[in-house]
């Protein structure tokens, strides 16, 4: 018999408390800070900092990473990271290094090579001044590759495409639909082989993925078919009546944009354009902005349930903004610290002030959801 309201919850007794999950940062917040912490690991090739800045993209990863499978990709970047490092080490050993060295490990053997190679040689002596910059320069690479692997944890791609503005609202349809097609395509075969294994079927070599692949094709087609109905239903590729002068407007802008975008951040990422790397970012974004917002006029269709970008997420980004300016304030006025010096073999210290602003990519662990509180 079931308990009435009264029998559950007595009169005058207090009612329990439901804890509920704080809700999930924006993703494009935890993009930013990534990035923002990749920015600071190509303005030094200072070990010390470079190790500050993996850890502490590994200790926010860590505390606030989702239980969702696209979260546990961190550790495939991870081991890119560390292979990286050992090609460049390779590289370094077999052809060596243009920067000087006194300091001689061993000597391989040298295979002479044509007049046209010069610059170019296999073998030889390797220095420890040498193979200190190639790993060196690795380290910085594979910082950079782990930065953007703790974005990927963090970030869940479904609900970064769903914060898409309206002018892209198609691209992220499409990709969305990509993304679910290969999991649903991956799951239909492992499950078709495993029907045929229990009958006694062969479910290897060309017979078996020919038998396969047409019940596949065919699940793929049938959904195909559901999911173009869904979209119709929900007036998907209706647009609103825009003119056509809005329409170039907006296309000069948008494609204006992202081109100033890109010059912009190959500015930033590269010692030579630091000084016009900023304002052509600024620039192109502000330009992009543009065009995306007058191309969203178009857009008519509404979000379920959008992820707000609130303070916590501005606090997240200004974290790893701070910390990409400081290093790039600290490589224009003291490169000798972010740049340990080589010739003369030095060992690299600690600089007590960028190492300080690098902490400060530990606020997202105390302001974001952990991973317990994930809902």
């Amino acid at each position: 018999m079931r308990r009435s309201r009264a029998q559950r919850h007595p009169v005058g007794a207090p009612a329990p408390t439901r804890h509920r999950p704080r809700p999930q940062l924006h993703p494009g917040a935890w993009w930013l800070w990534s990035l923002s912490l990749g920015t600071a690991a190509t303005r030094t090739t200072n070990p010390l900092l470079l190790s500050l800045l993996i850890t502490t993209s590994a200790y926010v990863v860590a505390a606030c990473r989702p239980d969702t499978p696209t979260a546990r990709s961190y550790t495939a970047f991870v081991r890119l990271a560390l292979a990286v490092i050992a090609i460049r080490l390779v590289f370094a050993l077999a052809l060596g290094s243009p920067i000087p060295g006194t300091h001689t490990l061993l000597t391989l053997p040298e295979v002479p090579l044509p007049d046209w190679t010069q610059g170019i040689r296999l073998g030889g002596r390797v220095t420890a001044e040498s193979l200190l910059a190639a790993l060196y320069d690795g380290l910085r690479l594979a910082t950079l590759l782990i930065c953007v692997g703790a974005a990927n944890a963090l970030a869940n791609p479904s609900r970064l495409l769903k914060s898409l503005p309206g002018a892209l609202y198609e691209i992220g349809v499409a990709v969305v639909v990509a993304l679910t097609f290969a999991p649903n395509l991956i799951a239909d075969v492992q499950r078709l082989r495993a029907a045929r294994r229990l009958r006694g079927r062969p479910d290897r070599g060309i017979r078996g993925l020919a038998q396969v692949g047409l019940p596949v094709l065919e699940g793929a087609l049938e959904r195909s078919v559901a999911l173009a109905a869904a979209m119709d239903a929900r007036g998907y590729g209706r647009t609103a009546d825009v003119p056509p002068a809005v329409r170039r407007t907006t296309t000069a802008l948008t494609l204006g944009g992202l081109l100033g975008v890109c010059a912009g951040t190959y500015g930033l990422l590269t010692a030579e354009g630091g000084t016009y790397g900023l304002p052509v970012l600024l620039a192109g974004l502000t330009a992009a902005l543009a065009g995306l917002s007058l191309g969203g006029r178009r857009s008519l269709r509404t979000r379920y349930r959008p992820d707000p970008w609130n303070l916590r997420a501005w606090l997240v980004t200004g974290s790893g903004a701070a910390v990409a300016a400081a290093l790039t304030f600290a490589a224009s006025h003291d490169p000798a610290a972010l740049h340990p010096g080589l010739v003369p073999l030095v060992a690299p210290a600690l600089p007590l002030w960028p190492a300080a602003a690098v902490l400060l990519g530990l606020l997202p662990a105390f302001l974001a959801p952990t991973s317990k509180e994930q809902p």
